[in-house]
This record gives structure tokens, sequence and C-alpha cells, in this order.
């Protein structure tokens, strides 16, 4: 008779069994791969791009003074305001009429940034080397000699010897003049600079314009000194310069002449009999520009003003002791 097994032996069998199976799952398991491990790689940091070239700011551009016409203003007292040429006043402003001004109308006193400038000279074209087309002779120009076409000749002594022989009557062959190279373009002279202007007398030469009592010494509403003299006594040119202005347009001046001797300093001439030099005249200093007078005065005497940049100086800070 056959003994059942017990609890006990069945538990102690499965325990070995386990035991059994995890011992052969060990020793299939592949082993674990070995890796090297060193220290990590540093990370590549990446090329900056270029960066693009700075630009340039432009300075800023000054802006063009301006003046608003007042009324009783003209042309000329604006420009005499201002130190300036009032034909330049007139063409910065495109005034046709010199003569007609609006009250308020604004005025320029510089030239505009955006006037044309001169127009740039021509170069000589460059002509392709060889002879020129008059010494080509064209076939279908009367008694023009064109050059024989090749024929066929009996060969004979006397053929050859007219072939070899030099022919007196044969085509003249021209030969074209050399030419001559074109010369290079002579470069302009280098305009001399302006000369520099400061802020004293000694940017021009002054001397007095007349020999006289001074009547009324300068005052800020004078704008000048007002001296004595006779009548037709020669007003001289205090200074090197250009006539401005020759006329009797502005009120309270009579027959006035302006002299701008730079781009600082005029000098004006007021109240004379005769005037007698022209507008745009180069005068040199000490040169007789006008006659005393009284014209638009109560006496014969010469209002003499010196202005820098259109602001009246005291003629007597410029001028020589007398």
């Amino acid at each position: 008779m056959t003994s059942r097994p017990t609890l006990s032996t069945v538990l102690n069998l499965s325990k070995g069994a386990l035991i059994l199976l995890l011992a052969s799952a060990c020793a299939t398991r592949a082993p674990a791969p070995v890796v090297e491990r060193g220290p990590p790689a540093a990370p590549v940091a990446p090329t900056p791009a270029p960066s693009p070239p700075p630009v340039a700011e432009k300075p800023p551009e000054k802006p063009i003074p301006t003046h608003a016409v007042k009324r009783g203003e003209t042309l000329v007292s604006i420009a005499l305001q201002y130190g300036l040429d009032y034909r330049e006043l007139a063409a910065w402003n495109n005034i046709t009429n010199l003569n007609v001004l609006s009250v308020g109308q604004v005025l320029v006193l510089a030239a505009p940034g955006g006037m044309a400038a001169p127009a740039v000279p021509l170069t000589t074209p460059l002509i392709a080397a060889g002879p020129p087309i008059e010494a080509r002779p064209l076939a279908n120009t009367p008694n023009a000699k064109v050059e024989p076409r090749g024929q066929k000749v009996p060969f004979s002594e006397r053929s050859l010897a007219q072939l070899t022989s030099p022919d007196p009557g044969g085509p003249v062959v021209a030969i074209a003049p050399p030419i001559a190279p074109t010369p290079a373009p002579t470069p302009s002279p280098t305009p001399e600079p302006e000369k520099a202007t400061g802020t004293d007398k000694e940017d021009v030469d002054w001397m007095w314009p007349v020999k006289g009592k001074v009547l009324s010494p300068f005052t800020e509403t004078a704008k000048g000194v007002d001296i004595g003299g006779r009548k037709g006594a020669p007003v001289l040119a205090a200074a090197s310069g250009r006539v401005v202005y020759a006329g009797s347009g502005l009120r309270g001046y009579g027959k006035l002449v302006i002299i701008k001797h730079n781009n600082t300093w005029l000098s004006a001439y007021a109240h004379n009999e005769n005037i007698l030099v022209k507008e745009q005249q180069d005068v040199k200093k000490g040169q007789k520009i006008a006659e005393m007078g009284a014209s638009d005065t109560d006496q014969v005497k010469l209002h003499f003003e010196v202005r820098r940049q259109g602001k009246p100086v005291d003629p007597a800070k410029v001028l020589p002791a007398q």
C-alpha cells in the first residue's frame, strides 16, 4: 500500500525546485557590459555670428535761419539787418520782384542745401587707335584707287617680269598720320580758402571815410555815427570790398552805398549827394565812392555804419584814431 506524501514533504520539494531554478537563471544570464566612463566632454560653444559694422550716424543738420517780414521792411533793409547781399537773399527765396514783399512772409537767410550744384564738365571720349576713316578708300567713291583683283595670266617670261617688277602706277597706299596722344586734362586750380573771419577789427584794414567832426556818436538807436562836412566832399571806402547796394531805396538813409568786406563785416554810407559806384563793383580802401550831401536829412553829413554779421558796431572801436 503506497503512502501519500505529507504537506511538509511537498513544501520542501517546492523550495528545492525554486532554488535550482534560480541558480540556473543566474548561470545563463549574460554579464553586464563594462563601459569606461571618463569626465564629461565640455560643450562646444557655437561660433557667434559676425556683428554688422556700425552705421555712421549723420550729424544733425543745422536749421536754416529765417526772418518773418514786418510792416515797412524791404529786401534791402532785411539784408542790411543780417549783413547779406540783397541779391543773394532774393535768389535764395526765389524773389523776382525785389519791390514786393508780404507782411509775414518767411525768408530764409542762407543758401538752401537743395540748391543745384554746378554742372560737371564732360570728359573727352576715348577713340580707338587706327587710321582715320578718311584714309580708307571706298568702293563707290569716284576716282578712288582700289587694289585690283587677282587675274589669271598665261605663264611666260614677259608676264613673270611684269608681275615681279614694281608698278610705278600702282595703287598708292595711304599712310595714316600718327595719332597724337590725347593730353591729360589740366586740373583746375584749387580755389584758395576764403579768409577766416574773427571777432575784431584786424579782419579788415579800416580807415575813416571822411575827415570831419563827429556830430552824433554811436547809439543802439542810431546804429552808426554822423560825421559833418561840406557838400560835395569825397566819401571814401573805409576798407576794400564789393558794393552790394547803391541807391535810395532805404527810407531814412537817402542815397546809400553799402560795401561788403567779407562774410563778417560790411559798412554803410548814407545821405550822399552823388553815388559814384555801381552794385557788384569791387572797390579799394580809400577809393572815392560818393560825394557828401544832405539827401533825406536836414544838413550835410555822412551817416556811417559798421556792421558785424548784420549787428551794428560802434565805428570808434574799429576805426583808427583821428
